[in-house]
């Protein structure tokens, strides 16, 4: 599961505002504001998460779930 808060901080790191993150993703600027709004875990569609994660590993970014070792080399968002 992806948290608004990791969703946010995933979107610090590439410097990106809302905006820049639904042109990016292809998802729109509504669906990224209510995510990133949630509490705790996002609410989602499975498409328009998909298209978010995917986006966002192609720019460098991991997210990380729970308990989960990091992998790799780069940039990552852990809680």
């Amino acid at each position: 599961m992806v948290t608004a808060a990791q969703l946010r901080a995933a979107r610090a790191l590439l410097g990106s505002d809302q905006r820049d993150l639904a042109e990016l993703t292809g998802v729109s600027l509504a669906t990224i504001q209510r995510m990133e709004a949630s509490n705790g875990n996002v609410r989602y569609v499975v498409g328009s998460l998909t298209k978010i994660v995917e986006s966002l590993d192609a720019a460098g970014i991991a997210l990380i779930g729970e308990n989960m070792p990091s992998q790799g080399t780069g940039r990552g968002v852990r809680l």
